[in-house]
């Protein structure tokens, strides 16, 4: 049996950031991704405020050097388009960055084996193990590993809540984000993002590495006679590789964190990608899981009051980001007919 301080179940950006965190702070860590890369996910657009948390777990040279930088996106959504700016100082206006998820995703990755992360991949964890409703480990391909914590970050599959099953409330119907890749690159995508507001739903579109296009979609009724749309302006375009989908519907986990786990990321909950920081939520809950693990360890009579702190910060962020998306949403020249009516 391999013994560990924390284990990570997960190898996208929650669970790298989680990693190195714990790896920074000088615990043994074990980190699992069922997976080869490169994976794919919908969005790559990065927020500047990102960059601060990049240069924090080592890998802001690696990714922002030589990645596309924009000031900010093109809206058309409840009248005529408009540039919503990031803003900016005295120097110069802020930007933000095009990474891909795969890059993202391989970086993270990367750092995490710089820092002693003994990471699995690919190895699936199978099982958990539990002793009087306490977790203590999991069962993997590679056998059993034994911690007194494990971090789920194993995103919207929700693989702990397989094994120790935790309510979820949620927030809209099934909502499915489509999204695909193109070669080439044509006006006006070359110079910022655009987020079009369309009958049925909305498309977001951006230039993400040279001669590369990304566009999401999302329908708001799955019934939609749009739903599986490519952009009109991009069906021009060579496609790279095949269409894909990811469930974004609107939903989070009554128990982010328990008597020896965390949930982060898309484990912990989950909001389409208009929300804008997906990728800011995922290394953002992973740093600060990692955080609460460390302080369980060094202090373990604190455990209770760390994890109801992980809890209320978690379930405060987002109940702010879901007000958020209902208004915005409801500034949608044909809003869902279910905004504001599911919960549970």
């Amino acid at each position: 049996m391999n013994h560990f301080d924390v284990v990570v179940v997960g190898g996208g950006p929650s669970g790298s950031a989680a990693a190195i965190s714990c790896a920074q702070r000088g615990l043994r860590v074990a980190q699992l991704e069922g997976r080869c890369f490169p994976r794919f996910r919908p969005g790559e657009s990065l927020h500047p405020g990102i960059e601060p948390l990049l240069r924090q777990l080592g890998v802001a040279d690696l990714l922002c050097k030589d990645a596309i930088r924009f000031t900010g996106q093109w809206v058309q959504w409840d009248g005529p388009p408009r540039f919503n700016g990031f803003g900016g100082d005295d120097a110069e206006p802020w930007q933000g960055f095009q990474i891909t998820r795969a890059r993202l995703d391989s970086v993270l990755l990367q750092q995490a084996v710089r820092l002693g992360v003994t990471v699995l991949q690919p190895c699936q964890a199978r099982g958990l193990l539990t002793r009087n409703r306490r977790v203590i480990g999991l069962q993997s391909d590679a056998g059993s590993l034994l911690t007194p914590y494990v971090i789920d970050a194993s995103g919207a599959t929700g693989w702990l809540n397989r094994h120790y099953p935790s309510p979820l409330r949620r927030h809209s119907p099934l909502l499915i984000a489509r999204f695909g890749y193109h070669k080439g690159c044509i006006q006006p995508y070359e110079q910022a993002p655009h987020l079009l507001a369309d009958l049925d739903g909305w498309t977001w579109i951006a230039h993400v590495e040279d001669q590369l296009l990304h566009w999401t979609r999302l329908c708001f009724d799955k019934r939609s006679h749009l739903f599986r749309t490519v952009p009109e302006r991009l069906q021009m375009l060579p496609t790279v590789g095949p269409v894909r989908g990811a469930d974004v519907s609107w939903r989070i986990s009554t128990s982010p964190a328990g008597t020896g786990f965390f949930r982060v990321g898309d484990a912990a909950c989950v909001l389409d990608p208009a929300a804008s920081h997906g990728v800011l939520k995922a290394l953002m809950t992973g740093m600060q899981a990692a955080q609460a693990v460390f302080d369980c360890l060094q202090q373990p009579w604190l455990e209770s009051e760390a994890q109801a702190q992980y809890s209320q910060w978690i379930s405060e962020w987002f109940e702010r980001d879901l007000t958020q998306m209902r208004h915005f949403y409801s500034t949608h020249p044909h809003p869902p007919d279910w905004l504001g009516n599911t919960s549970g």
